[in-house]
This record gives structure tokens, C-alpha cells and sequence, in this order.
């Protein structure tokens, strides 16, 4: 969906460039500065111009982002005015005649009730008011109204018209990449929520029920894992933000071991390695818990052998590389595939398929778990995650006291 929408992009760019180009060669000449031919040159612009009125555009149609990029919109089509508009106000005025305003909103209701675009001449007394005539061209995601563009001039003209439905459907086309914005952190939200929904009932009663056993024979100890308990579960049900360091995961992580560790005693031992450089590298929250987890339920849980976690996080250059192997059960790979790919979700399963689909969503296809085991053998959990990615931003440091 997203290549699609990125080639209509391509494609509406040039005709803006002519339509820029014919607009802005009678109105003044300009110095080529080494650019080429008067197409070339008007070409460069239209896409500088766009792309300083995409960005806001990508946040959705609201009076701020209406707001920054109307100006952009506006010399890309080289009129005296311009108006975004929602169903229900004007958002933004750029230009000359604001005192439209009212009569553009009443003449609206039929093309964001229909979806078609109009064009008509505006009553004005003002006798020196440049503008004369309105261009409106709804703007469309998925079939939805969500407002229009306004173009105004002094004159009816052909050209307007067609250039202002192009930079609507070119400004649609952002909105609709908003909306699938909006939808993969809507997405990311709803597999945290799965996340956590999966570690509450099993690990709180286990956990709980390990903290009562101490009560009477150990206050002290019990006191201490009550404090380990606080500060996992505060972690895993905060409300900051998706992304999160490394440093306060492995925290986290540390919190839960010292719970499992009063659980199972010396049939569970760990050696982590870790190196500080990797430390502050932001990551998506929860999303090596659940494979530490993972590592314990089928490394432990059900068996009497003693079971080895090692936990290494090393510095890959422009990667962060975490490792977490044990020396567990292990698991079928023809079944690990099918719960990858959703076809199945046993007991424990959730968590890799969920961090596994976080981790694409966020870096890349190229960035999910490397997973290798089979029955008897253990598991073995890579995960890389680049030092640094364009939105990916922890939202500071929280740790339990």
C-alpha cells in the first residue's frame, strides 16, 4: 500500500511541475542558477516546495498543519489565495480576499457531500478584491471526505483547475499516509496491550505466590521480591511512550529474573554480558522481556534439570546485537515458523510472534528475530537494533526505588 501511495506521488509531481512552470513564466523571469532548462528549473522547485509541505501534511488535516503548508500549496499553484478547509470551518487563509471566508464554507456542502470537485465565481462589493473565482477540489482518503482545497483568482481558468486537483490529490495522498501512521501506532499500541495482558495473570500469581512462601520464614527476603515486584510491574504497565533504552529493559529484565530466581533456586543460573556502549540505544518497549520469558517457561517450567540464561548484548558498529540463549527444551522449528507466522498460538507463543512483528514494523523486514533451535537442543534469540532510527526516541529513564 505504502509503494503505491509513494509512486503516486512520482507520478502527480511532474504535472505540478508544469503546472508551476506555466504559472510562473509570464509572472516574472527567473535566474536559472546553473539548473538547466526553464522545465528542469521549475521542476526542482515544484519538488523542493513539496517536500517542505509534506511533513506537516503527514501529521493530518488540523489548523497547525493546515496552517504550515498552506503557503507551500499555495505557490505551488502560483494563485493569489488559498483555503484548507474540514467539514465544518476553514482551517487556514493564505493569501488576499479572507473575507470569503464564509461564503466558501456555504458553498461547500456539495462537493464534500459528493466528492467532486466545483468551480464558480464568488460575489465580492470590495472593488479592488483580486479574487474572482474559486476552485474547490475535496480531499479523499479511502472514499472518506475529510475537507478541501480552495483555490482563488481573479479569472475562471482552465489551468487552475486542473493544477488544483492535482495538488489535492497529491495533498490527499499525504493524509492517507497519516492515516497509516496513525494505524501502525495504533497497531503498536494494541501489541503492547497483548503483551502485557499476557504477562499478568501467569507471572503475577507465580510471583505473588513465591513472595507469600517467604512471609513467615524470611520477612526480609519476602520484603525484598516485593520491591522486585513493584518496580517490574511498574515498568511493564507504564504509560511513556513505545520505545524505551536499552538500559531500562535489561533493568526490567533484572527485576524479573530476581523473581524467577526465588522460584526455581539453583536450577536456574544466568550470565549476562553486556557492553555500556550499548546501554542508551532506544528500543520498542517490552520487546526483549517476553523473549527472556520465553527462555524460562521452556528452559524451566515442566522439567527438574537445571537450566543455563545467558544474556549477552554486544556493540555492533551501527547496531546494537542482543543475544538470549538457553539450554532449555527447545522447540520443533516447523512449529516456531507456523508461530511466526500467526498460524498458531500455543502457551508461550505470543511473545515471540509479537516482538517479532514490532521489530519488522519498526526497522524493517530485515531486522526480525533470527531464531535458531529444535527439539532437545535450546534456543537461541538474535535481535538487532540499529543505534539510531528516524522516530524511534526513548522517553527517558524509568526505574523502580
Amino acid at each position: 500500500m505504502s509503494g503505491f501511495l509513494a509512486g503516486l506521488c512520482v507520478a502527480i509531481l511532474p504535472l505540478l511541475a508544469a503546472g508551476f512552470w506555466l504559472g510562473r513564466r509570464t509572472a516574472r523571469p527567473q535566474a536559472l542558477g546553473g539548473l538547466g532548462t526553464p522545465v528542469e528549473h521549475a521542476t526542482f522547485e515544484t519538488l523542493h516546495t513539496a517536500s517542505l509541505a509534506a511533513p506537516p501534511l503527514r501529521a493530518g488535516l488540523t489548523e497547525e498543519t493546515a496552517r504550515k503548508s498552506a503557503r507551500r500549496l499555495r505557490t505551488l499553484l502560483g494563485t493569489d489565495a488559498l483555503c484548507l478547509t474540514d467539514q465544518k470551518q476553514v482551517l487556514v487563509w493564505d493569501g488576499v480576499g479572507g473575507h470569503h471566508r464564509t461564503e466558501i464554507m456555504e458553498r461547500l456542502a456539495g462537493p464534500l457531500e459528493t466528492g467532486r470537485g466545483e468551480a464558480f465565481p464568488l460575489t465580492c462589493g470590495a472593488p479592488d478584491c483580486p479574487v474572482r473565482w474559486a476552485v474547490v477540489t475535496p480531499l479523499t482518503v479511502d472514499d472518506r471526505v475529510h475537507g478541501a482545497l480552495v483555490a482563488c483568482a481573479p479569472r475562471e481558468s482552465a489551468v487552475l483547475v486542473r493544477a488544483a486537483g492535482e495538488v489535492a490529490r497529491w495533498v490527499s495522498v499525504q493524509l492517507e499516509l497519516a492515516d497509516l501512521d496513525q494505524s501502525r501506532t495504533r497497531l503498536i499500541e494494541a501489541e503492547i496491550k497483548a503483551l502485557r495482558a499476557q504477562i499478568s495473570p501467569h507471572f503475577i500469581f507465580n510471583s505473588l505466590a513465591v513472595i507469600a512462601s517467604f512471609v513467615r520464614t524470611d520477612p526480609e527476603r519476602a520484603r525484598e521480591l516485593l520491591l522486585e515486584f513493584a518496580d517490574f510491574t511498574r515498568y511493564s504497565f507504564r504509560r511513556h511512550g513505545d520505545f524505551t533504552t536499552l538500559a531500562d529493559e535489561l533493568h526490567a529484565i533484572d527485576h524479573y529474573l530476581a523473581l524467577v530466581r526465588a522460584r526455581f533456586g539453583d536450577r536456574l543460573s544466568v550470565t549476562l554480558q553486556i557492553a555500556p556502549e550499548v546501554l542508551p540505544v532506544a528500543l520498542p518497549f517490552l520487546c526483549l522481556q517476553p523473549l527472556v520469558e520465553n527462555a524460562i517457561k521452556h528452559g524451566l517450567e515442566g522439567k527438574t534439570d537445571k537450566c543455563h540464561l545467558q544474556i549477552t548484548a554486544q556493540d555492533a558498529g551501527a547496531e546494537a546485537l542482543v543475544v538470549i540463549e538457553d539450554d532449555g527444551a527447545g522447540m520443533d522449528p516447523v512449529l516456531l515458523r507456523r508461530i511466526l507466522a500467526g498460524e498458531v498460538s500455543p502457551s508461550g507463543g505470543i511473545g515471540l510472534s509479537n516482538v517479532d512483528d514490532r521489530l519488522r514494523q519498526v526497522y524493517g523486514d530485515s531486522y526480525g528475530l533470527v531464531i535458531e533451535t529444535a527439539p532437545g537442543a535450546g534456543m537461541k534469540i538474535t535481535a538487532r537494533m540499529p543505534k539510531y532510527q528516524p522516530g524511534v526516541h526513548s522517553a527517558g529513564r524509568l526505574t523502580g526505588g
